[in-house]
């Protein structure tokens, strides 16, 4: 049974802080899945309003379809019912069914429809993967927009008119121009995600457009400080959030910008540093040198207080 109608999930998320748990693998680069479950159980105890399972942060790219299902089951496993789990739904439109499938036996709460892979679309023909996708679900679904899977005002509006439950947009391109026009446009018919790499970096800019939410890889492993400048960002505090942003966000940023694919990996090294390993990234990622490692640690420091 779903545990949230649509509606439900819309006032869920959008009412607190969101994340993309990473997915653990051990040294041979297979899921380690009490590790993650111990990693859900522990991120699930915090105030957090949502989790992303086999997402970007989770390397939902490099699993295959049974090893996005024994993660999204894991999930909801670990996070014992307190916090909304949402699956994804990743690849072809084929594909992206049979997983809106899978993650609703599962018992999932919702989905997240990211950019099909490699292949360009126009608009019309993402409007089409947007609703195989929610008819083939009861569930909640929210849109990742990005990448190869941009979705203009205008179509978002259609999607919106043919699938019910299409109830959220998450905005991966950080257009100010673009996301103005949906939110005028389109006002409270959707909840609006920030979904940019460090999510931070751009929430109290956002946060004006009606993005009340951002998904924060940083809350994987330094969870009270996310959640301290989530809500410095809800009661617009600049002085809290640009102290925060220059004692540990932008130094991150400087350290995730200098290899592609470190927006993963910087994460991974991240538990690392507070004493909760999630192993090595698969590849083509890379993670980060020991230098790399060393410059992260004393920043996790900072602002972690203990390994605990």
């Amino acid at each position: 049974m779903t545990k949230y109608s649509p509606t439900e999930l819309v006032e869920t998320l959008g009412s607190g802080l969101l994340s993309f748990p990473v997915t653990h693998f051990d040294a041979d680069l297979q899921f380690d899945e009490p590790a993650y479950r111990a990693h859900l159980e522990w991120l699930s105890g915090y105030d957090v309003a949502g989790l992303f399972a086999a997402g970007g942060t989770g390397e939902g790219f490099s699993l295959n379809a049974e090893e996005t299902d024994r993660v999204v089951r894991a999930a909801i496993a670990g996070a014992g019912g307190k916090v909304p789990v949402l699956a994804p739904a990743t690849g072809s439109t084929v594909n992206a069914v049979a997983h809106v499938k899978a993650a609703k036996e599962a018992g999932a709460d919702g989905i997240l429809l990211m950019p099909p892979y490699l292949t360009e679309a126009g608009q019309r023909g993402l409007v089409e993967h947007i609703s195989a996708v929610c008819a083939a679900t009861d569930l909640g679904v929210i849109y990742y927009s990005r990448a190869n899977a941009v979705l203009g005002t205008d179509a978002l509006e259609q999607a919106c008119a043919r699938n019910e439950n299409l109830v959220g947009f998450k905005d991966g391109v950080g257009s100010i121009e673009q996301m103005t026009r949906t939110y005028a446009q389109l006002g409270d018919r959707l909840v609006y995600v920030g979904g940019l790499p460090t999510a931070e970096m751009f929430a109290l800019p956002l946060l004006q457009l009606g993005v009340t939410t951002y998904s924060s890889a940083i809350f994987n492993f330094v969870p009270q400080f996310a959640l301290d400048f989530y809500a410095a960002v809800r009661r617009q505090d600049q002085v809290a959030v640009y102290a925060m942003l220059n004692d540990f966000v932008i130094p991150y940023t400087k350290i995730r910008d200098r290899e592609s694919g470190y927006a993963v990996s910087i994460v991974k090294a991240g538990l690392a540093a507070v004493g909760r390993p999630a192993g090595p990234v698969r590849p083509p990622l890379s993670d980060l040198l020991d230098a790399e490692r060393d410059e992260l640690q004393t920043l996790v420091d900072k602002v972690s207080g203990s390994k605990a």
